[in-house]
């Protein structure tokens, strides 16, 4: 079990390790640029071709869609609750509490972890999530909502596309699948290099706030992929995924959106690189407990 748990983590670790490193060192990375290229190109091709030739039951995936939006409810309002109680801003902090790192950290561990299966359900969870973070989760940081942002998300294109061929039971053209998979096969490298190099440009100067809230973060977490797991009766690697994904950190979004709409960035900034750090040292004994 120990070989098993050190061959799904080391290269994610190593791969986040190569671009804290790479920064560190003081060469160039346009984080700008490769964030563009996994948002708009990557993420739309690896959710395509994964969706539209998997070998899973339709109802499986509709499944994993209403667990992510289950977990995503019960964040925003625990998260709201426990921010109302000690009087801390929502506005700054829900964010951090409402979406984990279910891209960057989580579908690497889904793949190396259940394999082929695994990357499937969690590219889906992580469709709803990215979905609701790029919408719902920046207006409420801005305090504004344009319907353009939700006009320019590619991946609700690929998503309904991909749809199309799995629900038509329409086989792929090869040369459509071949150029997604090429394209789509660079998203997590590109997502764990990019995590590594964001981790070590952030700027974290007050940790109170920052622990408190990142034990929360990790700690309702695995607690609600636990009950949405009872819940919906799930068993496998869908248990597996759910739990997995619910447990990640907060997501490296929450700080750039922080950063863009001034709303305390180097609190959130603390309590990414905090949850970050103690969600790889827990990451041991979560994948214990999963497998």
């Amino acid at each position: 079990m120990f070989s098993v748990i050190i061959s799904i983590l080391a290269p994610v670790l190593i791969s986040v390790c190569i671009g804290f490193c790479w920064a560190r060192s003081g060469r160039s990375y346009d984080t700008g640029l490769i964030t563009s290229i996994v948002t708009y190109f990557g993420t739309p091709c690896l959710l395509f071709y994964t969706l539209s030739s998997v070998n899973l039951p339709p109802d499986a995936l509709l499944e994993m869609g209403l667990a992510a939006i289950l977990a995503n409810i019960a964040f925003i309002v625990i998260g709201g609750l426990v921010l109302a109680i000690f009087r801390l801003p929502q506005r700054a902090y829900l964010q951090t509490l409402s979406f984990p790192n279910v891209g960057n950290v989580g579908l690497p561990l889904c793949y190396l972890a259940f394999g082929k299966e695994g990357l499937t359900l969690g590219v889906t969870f992580f469709a709803v999530f990215v979905i609701f973070q790029m919408t719902a989760g920046a207006a409420f940081v801005s305090g504004s909502f344009s319907p353009r942002v939700i006009v320019k998300m590619p991946i609700i294109p690929a998503t309904i596309l991909a749809a199309f061929f799995l629900f038509s039971g329409t086989q792929v053209p090869e040369w459509l699948y071949n150029t997604t998979k090429l394209i789509g096969d660079l998203t997590i490298p590109l997502m764990l290099i990019t995590l590594g190099v964001s981790l070590s440009r952030l700027k974290v100067r007050r940790f109170k706030i920052p622990v408190f809230l990142s034990l929360l973060r990790l700690g309702m977490g695995f607690g609600v992929g636990v009950v949405l797991v009872s819940l919906l009766k799930l068993s496998g690697p869908a248990a597996g995924v759910v739990i997995l994904q619910c447990s990640m950190p907060a997501a490296v979004f929450c700080y750039l959106f922080a950063q863009m709409y001034n709303q305390h960035p180097e609190e959130v900034a603390g309590i990414v690189f905090v949850s970050t750090a103690l969600g790889f040292c827990l990451l041991p004994a979560l994948l214990l407990y999963l497998l």
